[in-house]
């Protein structure tokens, strides 16, 4: 079967701009109109993450209906940037919006920055028409319900291409998740309410396949891994991380690192045989494999692969999505777990963890790789990386499934430096919330929101504002503009909506 190494690369993917116009004007107008929506590409192009693609002037209806259509059809365009140069009337666009199943940004822009007073005369006003254009635009999208981003300024603004890069990596994080296949290592913790789901709704929602496999295929996987290929993966380790002495070569637990080693080499190849780019497993299903996955995983996770704990495929999910949308920026993504809180007055921190699943792309620092009794799951003593997140801003984000809808909750936070832990062996961040601690405890609470989250310290807020709103799927924020009564306000009128929104 062909193996298939898993791409977390921006470099795929491509972003149409298209630019709306009509026949009213002449061809020489047209031409204008071309070689300026060229140059608003051409100030995109190297500041924005996604490449941007320019598509000939659209002038009547057919043209942007077979447009929508040919970007419906191609797995590399993420999305369409739209921009009304002159009057585009917009019932023109009716059949070309509603027939678009790709991503939208809206972009209200003009060629000019500064006008040029004592040269506009009428031909001048015939062709920089946007204010209006884009106007009549954004009415027919909402008149049509169309999920879009809008994005309003000059090319040229850094605050502008900002915000379409924000966009475009939402956009990546939706593909990504419409073609994700997730692997269930065994079943989901027995009893836990929040790792259950409809995996059904899940896929007509995201797009994302999830199915379970017998955790003995994967150990049938490793049993197949060559010796040749464990010395050279050891021999990385231990160029890589800080490796305690009991594990090098030699050392009393030698054999440790070897199984584990021997459990990465074979998810991988069960990962990429079946063309998956998520997992979950579970303590309690641990079938024939020697130690529960915990340096495998970590590794995998810093790679771009999603990963829940205790068959959690929803934080999986999240889990890949965010390494897509963080592609190539500092920082990474990981399993997060609020654990424990320091309550000192005024200084109240979080703790967060899991049993060995927390991914080294949260810290800078080099790992030291250790073995230690878990206490669960009747297994030999797992190896695992233990470090803490650097310090920086960082958003934890959760999935809920919620009966009628998936709910995404996001709470805007600060790691910070940790204290001494010489008696905790695992990776772990320690994070003020934003507003503070009591409200967003309170608010995460009221959410039902769930303790498995991600932790990205790659993207921040409004790249998952974006991807909320692309997804149609509710995302409750949780920031320093947040107060609990209106957050308790806003689950209660979402809950009206939501339900609303999806017809009877």
């Amino acid at each position: 079967m062909t193996r298939t190494p898993l791409s977390t690369s921006l470099e795929p993917y491509e972003v149409w701009f298209v630019t709306g116009s009509q026949n009213l004007y002449g061809e020489e107008t047209l031409r204008q109109v071309a070689d300026q929506s060229r140059g608003v590409v051409a100030e995109l192009e190297g500041n924005v993450p996604v490449k941007v693609v320019w598509k000939p002037v659209l002038k009547d209806a057919d043209s942007i209906r077979r447009l929508a259509l040919e970007a419906n059809a191609d797995d590399s365009v993420i999305g369409l940037i739209a921009w009304m140069h002159t009057f585009s009337p917009a019932k023109m666009w009716i059949g070309g919006l509603d027939a678009l199943q790709k991503p939208l940004l809206h972009l209200h822009t003009q060629a000019n920055v500064e006008l040029p007073w004592a040269d506009i005369d009428f031909d001048f006003m015939n062709l920089n028409q946007a204010a209006h254009g884009d106007r009549e635009f954004g009415y027919i999208q909402t008149r049509l319900g169309v999920a879009r981003k809008t994005v309003v300024g000059h090319a040229s603004d850094a605050r502008v291409r900002g915000e379409i890069a924000s966009w475009q990596r939402a956009a990546a994080g939706w593909a990504a998740s419409r073609s994700l296949k997730l692997a269930r290592f065994g079943d989901n913790m027995r009893y836990v309410a929040v790792t259950e789901g409809d995996k059904t709704e899940a896929e007509l929602r995201f797009g994302v396949q999830v199915n379970t496999w017998g955790v003995n295929e994967l150990a049938d996987a490793v049993a197949a891994v060559s010796a040749s290929d464990i010395d050279a993966l050891v021999a990385l380790y231990e160029e890589e991380y800080d490796v305690v002495p009991e594990l090098r070569a030699g050392g009393e637990r030698h054999e440790s690192l070897r199984d584990g080693a021997a459990i990465e080499l074979g998810l991988r190849s069960f990962l990429e045989e079946g063309g998956f780019g998520a997992f979950t497993t579970s303590f309690e299903d641990l079938g024939a494999l020697k130690q529960l996955p915990g340096l495998a995983v970590q590794r995998l996770m810093a790679e771009g692969y999603g990963f829940g704990a205790e068959g959690d495929w929803k934080t999986a999910i999240l889990v890949r999505i965010a390494n897509v949308m963080g592609a190539g920026l500092p920082g990474g993504a990981s399993l997060m777990e609020d654990y424990t809180y320091d309550l000192v007055p005024g200084n109240e921190r979080i703790l967060g963890a899991h049993m060995l699943e927390v991914s080294p792309s949260l810290s800078s620092a080099k790992a030291r790789l250790e073995i230690h009794p878990l206490g669960i799951g009747g297994k030999d003593d797992p190896v695992r990386l233990v470090f803490t997140a650097d310090p920086g801003p960082a958003v934890v984000v959760a999935m809920s499934d919620m009966r009628d809808r998936f709910r995404l909750v996001a709470n805007v936070v600060e790691n910070v430096e940790a204290p001494d832990l010489p008696k905790l062996p695992v990776g772990r961040a320690i994070w003020k919330p934003q507003p503070d601690f009591a409200t967003s405890a309170a608010a995460w609470l009221t959410a039902g929101a769930a303790h498995h989250t991600v932790m990205t310290t790659a993207v921040g807020i409004e790249v998952f504002r974006d991807f909320a709103e692309i997804a149609k799927t509710e995302l409750l924020v949780i920031d320093d503009d947040t107060t609990l009564r209106d957050f308790q306000r806003e689950v209660r009128w979402n809950q009206a909506y939501y339900r609303l929104a999806q017809g009877l």
